[in-house]
């Protein structure tokens, strides 16, 4: 296994391996491409290669990139040029939220290039993608969102634009719980409620419904005692949950980030992996678990039975937010600066991005990165959006998706209200 760290060292940008049996480092040429100016207002931006393959070059032109930062387009980014090249190979896209920017983003392969969508929600976090729907965890609500196929011919900002079109059709006001991961199964989705320390199920009857707390937790109450934060399930029920402490009291968890969290097998209420720097992110992946240290960046794989795990590779920020297709990871990864809750972790020293990295999981080893220069600094979840090329959202803070109207045949667009009022 190797470990991976990335960086810029001696005047060049670089990708650094470091095989464990030698120690010795090998530089491999790392190259951002640079944005191109936004396509629309409605947040479509282009990427284009413009840099050669000298890693000297390459790192003078980051150098002007990020000098200009202060004029560059929101949510500008650059991208290694193999991003396009897996998410065309894999034939999907990605969904990304971040509530620290209040938006959900999407990022499809565009020939060599990238096209990005965002979509405005009040501090997006969570999101639960199943076959054809979307739910998103916002600051007080659930927004469920379904793909709606005889919409896309006449939508009427791009029409025939789209390969899916995902409309909101409902919204669960759960309140302020701070919800994190969420998952479809079946008609029933879970949520994790970090205020409430607990997992829940949201449907329209009221807040939330709880269905299982940690043994380490007494009571039920808006106090976040754990952090419990991230959810994986198996056959239908919750196995594994990640939390931020063993603790019972408000907020206790933060006096020990770097070495309080835990993975509880749900099932038995069982402590299985202690000591954990800020574990986020569970998944099973054939038959594995797999989570992030969000506090050192680091994607691990953990073998239960012994309470043990090992470092599959690291991303260049705080980690959270994983998602699997074929042989490849995407992990998300944030800016932890100093004024920051975290601000004191030691990769709020270091000069981090916000972004995406693409890691091989047969090898362990980094295929492709791409990173915000503007706007983005905090990404939560990272989900891939199978069989689709260019999907489209509507959002719920403008009144486009009051226009839409879906029937089990088709589907109807209503004329712009100024329109109506006009033949009135």
């Amino acid at each position: 296994m190797r470990l991976v760290s990335f960086g810029i060292v001696s005047g060049r940008s670089k990708l650094f391996t470091k095989g464990r049996s030698s120690g010795n480092f090998v530089s491999k040429g790392f190259t951002w491409d640079r944005n191109e100016i936004p396509l629309s207002h409605d947040y479509y931006y282009r990427e284009r290669d413009v840099l050669d393959s000298s890693t000297a070059t390459a790192f003078r032109s980051v150098i002007r990139f990020n000098a200009m930062a202060d004029s560059l387009a929101p949510f500008s980014c650059s991208f290694t040029r193999e991003v396009p090249d897996i998410l065309r190979h894999l034939n999907c896209s990605l969904a990304l939220t971040t509530y620290q920017a209040g938006k959900v983003l999407f990022l499809s392969p565009d020939g060599e290039s990238v096209t990005q969508l965002a979509r405005n929600f009040d501090r997006p976090m969570g999101l639960a993608v199943d076959e054809g729907r979307i739910a998103v965890a916002t600051k007080a609500e659930v927004v469920v969102m379904a793909n709606a196929p005889s919409l896309m011919a006449g939508y009427p900002n791009k029409p025939g634009h789209y390969d899916a079109l995902f409309v909101p059709r409902a919204t669960y006001y759960t309140g302020t719980v701070d919800l994190h991961d969420m998952v479809w199964q079946g008609e029933t989705l879970w949520a994790v409620n970090t205020i409430f320390s607990c997992l829940c199920h949201i449907d329209a009857r009221r807040s939330f419904t709880p269905v299982w707390q940690p043994t380490f937790v007494s009571a039920l109450a808006p106090e976040d005692r754990c952090h419990l934060n991230g959810l994986v399930m198996h056959e239908g029920q919750p196995l594994y949950v990640t939390a931020l402490g063993a603790t019972d009291a408000p907020k206790a968890w933060r006096d020990d980030r770097l070495g309080g969290g835990v993975i509880v097998h749900v099932p038995t209420g069982e402590v299985v992996l202690s000591g954990l720097p800020m574990p986020h992110s569970p998944r099973m992946y054939d038959s594995e678990l797999y989570f992030t240290l969000a506090a050192t960046g680091e994607f691990c794989r953990a073998d239960p039975e012994a309470g043990t795990y090992e470092v599959i590779n690291k991303v260049p920020g705080f980690a959270r937010g994983v998602a699997r297709l074929g042989d490849y990871i995407f992990i998300g990864h944030s800016r932890i600066r100093k004024k920051h809750l975290f601000g004191d972790l030691p990769l709020a020293d270091s000069p981090h991005h916000a972004g995406v990295i693409a890691l091989h999981l047969p090898s362990g080893n980094v295929a492709g990165a791409l990173r915000y220069h503007t706007s983005c600094e905090e990404i939560y979840d990272v989900h891939v959006l199978e069989g689709v090329r260019r999907p489209g959202i509507l959002g719920v803070m403008d009144n486009t998706h009051h226009r839409a109207v879906v029937t089990p045949e088709t589907g109807y667009w209503a004329r712009p209200a100024e329109e109506v009022e006009g033949l009135s």
